[in-house]
């Protein structure tokens, strides 16, 4: 039986995080913190990989705080280079982005409905195709993903039937939640975790 695993890393901090606000596709850089949340993850990792949890490939969205993210985590792990995939972009948010969470919800009657912007439809059917692609293409591979909150969020709840995340349950900065997929069970969750990844001692 093949076994394909995938990581879902979410990018460091950015300013962005820090006040609550929209940044969807908005290029909005890391941090000093987001830049250590990352450094902290690639050692995290590479902590696993010495315990044999090895990771063959790193994908990234292509907006810079998952990239550079994605660079600092590979470097640790000592893999060369990273490859961009679209399908790992951030949920737009349209003409709301950079509104706070509290702005865009009194501003927008319909937050699912806001001009330029991903709705909840199209980015469940993005997830879906992101994880045929995953499934089809890295066959029995363990790829390791970096991406954002939004996305990231949808494909958990979309591979646990609504499980995860849990009600009021935020997803922490350079969190790492694992999928597996066979082609006899599909796809699963292998390990679901909020908090933001920290080599523990």
């Amino acid at each position: 039986m093949t076994k394909t695993t995938i990581g879902l890393l979410r990018h460091g901090q950015t300013n962005w995080n820090i006040d609550f606000r929209l940044q969807g596709i908005t290029d909005i850089p890391l941090n000093e913190t987001g830049i250590e949340q990352a450094k902290a993850a690639g050692k995290a990792l590479a902590a696993g990989v010495a315990a044999g949890h090895t990771w063959d490939l790193i994908l990234t969205s292509p907006l810079s705080r998952a990239r550079d993210t994605a660079v600092m985590v590979g470097q640790a792990l000592e893999i060369e280079g990273v490859d961009v995939d679209e399908l790992l972009l951030e949920r737009s948010f349209g003409e709301a982005e950079g509104l706070s969470h509290e702005e865009w919800k009194a501003k927008y009657e319909d937050t699912n409905n806001v001009p330029g912007a991903e709705t909840l439809d199209q980015l469940e059917a993005r997830s879906w195709i992101l994880l045929q692609r995953l499934a089809d293409h890295y066959s029995g591979r363990r790829i390791l993903t970096v991406s954002h909150g939004a996305l990231i969020r949808t494909l958990l709840r979309l591979v646990s039937k609504g499980e995860f995340p849990r009600d009021g349950e935020r997803l922490g900065n350079a969190c790492l939640s694992v999928f597996e997929y066979t082609d006899e069970t599909g796809w699963a969750v292998a390990n679901y975790d909020p908090k933001t990844l920290v080599l523990e001692v």
